[in-house]
């Protein structure tokens, strides 16, 4: 295996939560469980660092997670970019920027995933609810804001992968994510912003 290909392949499995918070791992149980020479696995480990996903302890690597003072900040910085990217969005919506097909393919999203989270899916919900979000920003025109965001997607997935989908937010959820297409679809910046951010605030004290 090539370092990217190795790379790729351990992100996903941190993400997926196979390899949860305070797993440790080394170039000798990543090379058996990926059948991956050392060189490859130790320039994706330092990618991984990089990337805030492990942290070096001895021989080996650990996952990181966020603790709960840490991952309340994360919201914070979550809920600021995203209020940036949909007011973002509501602007290039109303600049004629954006094709409609793409901010159709949203709705769809969302509504996939208001019936996913009914059916207790919880894989699918946050596969659909970051792709979602990750849409939103991708409307929005910047790749740094994005690329921000996706790092940091990254890490709250691996802290809170188990209660990402409280029972009693599923129908709030669908409603703000309702709210919010409105809002850039009337290019209402302000109002895109706002119901955002909030979304995002709600979201991280659902997880207290």
């Amino acid at each position: 295996m090539q370092a990217e290909t190795v790379y790729r392949r351990l992100r996903e499995l941190i993400v997926a939560g196979d390899y949860p918070p305070g797993e440790r791992l080394t170039e000798a149980s990543v090379s058996a469980a990926l059948a991956a020479g050392r060189t490859p696995i130790r320039e994706a480990l330092r990618r991984l660092e990089s990337d805030g996903l492990v942290r070096g302890v001895g021989r080996g690597v650990v996952v990181r997670g966020f603790g709960t003072d840490e991952l309340g900040h994360a919201y914070e910085v979550r809920a600021a970019l995203e209020t940036l990217t949909a007011r973002l969005a509501a602007d290039r919506w109303s600049a004629g920027l954006i094709a409609p097909a793409a901010l159709a393919a949203l709705q769809d999203d969302a509504e996939l995933l208001e019936r996913v989270t009914a059916d207790r899916d919880l894989d699918r919900a946050i596969e659909l609810n970051r792709r979602f979000h990750r849409g939103v920003a991708e409307l929005a025109g910047n790749p740094v804001a994005l690329e921000t965001l996706d790092r940091l997607w990254d890490r709250i997935v691996v802290s809170t992968r188990a209660t990402l989908v409280p029972p009693e937010r599923p129908d709030a959820v669908a409603a703000e994510h309702r709210r919010l297409l409105r809002a850039i679809a009337d290019g209402d910046r302000d109002a895109a912003g706002r119901i955002a951010g909030d979304h995002v605030r709600a979201t991280g004290t659902a997880l207290e």
